[in-house]
């Protein structure tokens, strides 16, 4: 069996106003951040989880080693396809959980009859039904997931610039090249990461019309 990949690192991107200043790790931009904040930038100053889009907030105060000690621990990653596939199996004697979670599942007695019926029982069902529905849908998702992102970075960076609604429309509306020419008046920085933060959004569009 070949090893998974790992999912790349988690980056974040700092921005002093509408100028770009720092990418990369959690720790390399929260020490820009801080060393910008000392020499008076104009500000404001915002941290963007490129996950998410989403801004994220750190603890500037004290020398950069405090900094540094305040940020959250890197989240444990998650377990590759293989292993979820083979958590969704019987197991066998001695065969470890590989994380599984037992919680409440609501259903109606019908529901409950065919899933006891099936191979394994009702938990091996229901996580093959699972796994079923996340690949059948995995690119759709990948899709809403990107455009989302990329909605909440430039929420926050260009929500007062003009051409913001219909930007926001041509985003969900997976059109390329019209969202690209309403964002083209857009100050450099902002324009091209959110372009870089959109840009998945487009290439898993086009397999998907492909498929």
């Amino acid at each position: 069996m070949s090893e998974s990949a790992s999912p790349p690192p988690a980056t974040y991107t700092s921005f002093d106003g509408p100028v770009r200043i720092a990418s990369g790790s959690l720790q390399s931009v929260a020490l820009v951040v801080k060393r910008a904040l000392q020499r008076g930038a104009e500000g404001p100053i915002l941290i963007f989880d490129d996950a998410t889009g989403r801004p994220f907030d750190i603890d500037t105060r004290g020398s950069e080693q405090e900094v540094l000690s305040r940020l959250p621990q890197p989240v444990p990653r998650a377990a590759p396809a293989d292993e979820e596939d083979q958590a969704a199996e019987p197991r066998g004697r001695g065969r470890p959980k590989l994380g599984v979670v037992a919680r409440e599942v609501t259903l109606l007695p019908r529901h409950w009859e065919w899933l006891a019926a099936q191979p394994g029982g009702a938990s091996v069902a229901l996580r093959k039904l699972v796994e079923h529905a996340r690949r059948a849908n995995g690119e759709r998702d990948r899709v809403r997931a990107t455009q989302e992102r990329a909605y909440h970075f430039m929420s926050a960076m260009a929500g007062h610039l003009e051409h913001f609604e219909e930007a926001s429309r041509a985003l969900f509306a997976a059109d390329r090249e019209r969202f690209a020419a309403l964002v083209a008046g857009w100050p450099a920085d902002v324009r091209q990461h959110l372009l870089h933060l959109a840009q998945p959004a487009w290439s898993q569009e086009t397999r998907a019309a492909g498929d």
